[in-house]
């Protein structure tokens, strides 16, 4: 049903994570001349995407009345897939943008069902779970971070794009939270495609006349640096002078010469004390050439929500402008460096900030210095996974200590030959660390598949905090070892389990051990072609 009701409306901060940088590049240069017979030699077999499904892009609104009778909303965010004609699944999430709760996220996945009601009208039926908090007090609580939000509602649409309205309920229920509430919901949403090829043409050549997956070219690990201005402050009105050290991830889409793009992007607090702080946002920005069409000047503007780390971002919005710098280098990788004026307009807290970031293609390199109508590359297997982690003994600020279950998004890329990319953004969902929330990312070495296994281990680093769990300034890192079952022939669903350890690098460096639970689904993605 959801295929049809689709395709009928479209017919109508420091060193370690430059250390890590550096490790991509060159995992990324040799897997490159390894896979370059298989790319370029003209015996070699061309695989073309084959695998297109319906998708949607949705936004929700849904206001709430929080346990002190203040009001707020959730604004969300979801990207959907159809995995058969009645269903669609895909991440999500939901953060608060009205009232004093800025800063309260949560990530997860969101499920939903529809049915056709007429020519133009659908009806659907949501589920999303995810995990997070933010901004808490004896009276207002996440608990252990999972939240609930079953939806029904009633949509029209117009072309592509449809509009609806619904009913919603919002709840924390594990532990002692206590948010929860039902209410009007808002959507709007866009019909889109998911073009694919099969994983396991991974490494071979590809062809395909749009781009691929969710559409963006390129993915890009950051770390900067941001100096708050005179009048911001904590949520408790004491004053914020300190810097603060953040990392965190985007991902940008190009288009007419190259020249303009948008994107979104997530970042958090890794060093300054703020540990907790997250933010995430939408940009859109145009650079120019200068001499030379791979080093480009220009700016960006960049819109959305942030909150936690005791920062006074009123309702969560946020508005950045600042100029751009850019090399898009021979070889692959893109080096940037940007500057930019960071304001709550409804709150207390405005920065100036600079940060630099390695971007890895995700299309071709000629996809992001222009649209060509068809494109020749080389396959790479992505993968999305629900993922739950169990750490084992978490140390809190007030001397207690206690496990943590935490749900969130990972995502990992083949490079070509052992290597990946991987990268997970979760919350805490059970326990007693609700607000706790992570965004790593890192590398990763893989064996061939046996018999429908594989193994393999992988060393991230990023930002954690919130929840009360002790993490010093926010920097992490963890190693994983893992097996994964993959099934036979084509299939797409992956199981894996790994078990590993955590540690956070501030503070007294506590570290524990961990276990963690992933069932992802794979794809094919048109990547640069291998080189000689």
């Amino acid at each position: 049903m959801l295929r049809s009701v689709l395709n009928a409306s479209t017919s109508a901060f420091p060193s370690r994570p430059l250390l890590l940088c550096s490790a991509l590049i060159a995992a990324q240069a040799h897997a490159q001349g390894q896979t370059s017979t298989a790319a370029e030699s003209p015996a070699a077999s061309v695989v073309t995407a084959t695998d297109s499904r319906p998708a949607a892009f949705e936004l929700n609104w849904s206001p709430i009345k929080m346990p002190t009778g203040q009001k707020t909303a959730f604004l969300g965010a979801s990207y959907m897939v159809a995995i058969n004609e009645d269903w669609g699944l895909g991440p999500a999430a939901y953060g608060t943008a009205k009232g004093e709760f800025g800063g309260l996220f949560t990530v997860g996945f969101n499920v939903q069902r529809r049915f056709r009601v007429a020519q133009n009208v659908h009806l659907a039926a949501s589920l999303y779970a995810g995990a997070g908090g933010g901004v808490s007090s004896d009276r207002v609580r996440p608990g252990g971070g999972l939240m609930l939000r079953p939806e029904l509602s009633l949509r029209g649409e117009f072309g592509n794009w449809y509009a609806g309205v619904g009913v919603s309920h919002t709840t924390f229920p594990n532990g002692n939270g206590n948010i929860k509430d039902t209410g009007v919901a808002f959507t709007i949403g866009r019909m889109d495609r998911f073009l694919s090829f099969n994983p396991s043409d991974s490494g071979l050549a590809g062809r395909t006349g749009d781009r691929t997956g969710m559409g963006f070219d390129e993915i890009a690990l950051s770390a900067g640096v941001e100096k708050p201005r005179s009048g911001s402050r904590t949520r408790g009105g004491a004053p914020l002078t300190g810097r603060k050290g953040k990392a965190g991830g985007d991902l940008r889409q190009y288009f007419g010469d190259g020249s303009s793009w948008w994107g979104l992007e997530a970042s958090g607090a890794a060093s300054g004390g703020h540990d907790g702080y997250m933010e995430i946002l939408a940009n859109a920005g145009q650079d120019w050439g200068i001499g030379s069409p791979r080093l480009r000047v220009g700016g960006q503007v960049s819109f959305g929500l942030g909150g936690g780390g005791d920062m006074d971002t009123g309702n969560g919005w946020l508005v950045r402008v600042g100029p751009t710098l850019r090399w898009i280098t021979p070889w692959g990788p893109t080096l940037r460096l940007d500057a930019g004026y960071m304001k709550a307009p409804w709150g207390h807290y405005d920065s100036v900030q600079v940060r630099g970031s390695l971007a890895l293609p995700l299309e071709k390199v000629s996809r992001i210095l222009d649209s060509p109508p068809l494109e020749a590359g080389t396959v790479r297997a992505q993968t999305w996974y629900l993922s739950m982690p169990y750490f084992k003994e978490f140390r809190f600020k007030d001397g207690s200590r206690d496990n943590v279950t935490g749900l969130g998004l990972g995502m990992t890329r083949d490079f070509g030959g052992p290597w990946y990319g991987v990268a997970h953004a979760g919350s805490a969902a059970l326990g007693k660390a609700g607000a706790f929330s992570y965004g790593m990312f890192g590398l990763g070495a893989q064996s061939p598949k046996w018999s429908g296994m594989r193994f393999g281990a992988e060393a991230l680093v990023g930002a954690a905090g919130g929840g009360g769990v002790d993490v010093g300034g926010g920097a992490v890192t963890q190693g994983e070892l893992w097996g994964q079952w993959e099934g036979t022939g084509r299939d797409r669903l992956r199981v894996k389990v790994g078990v590993g350890q955590w540690k956070a690098l501030g503070g007294q460096k506590q570290s524990t051990p961990m276990v963690s639970l992933n069932i992802g689904w794979a794809f094919g993605t048109l990547g640069p072609a291998a080189k000689r």
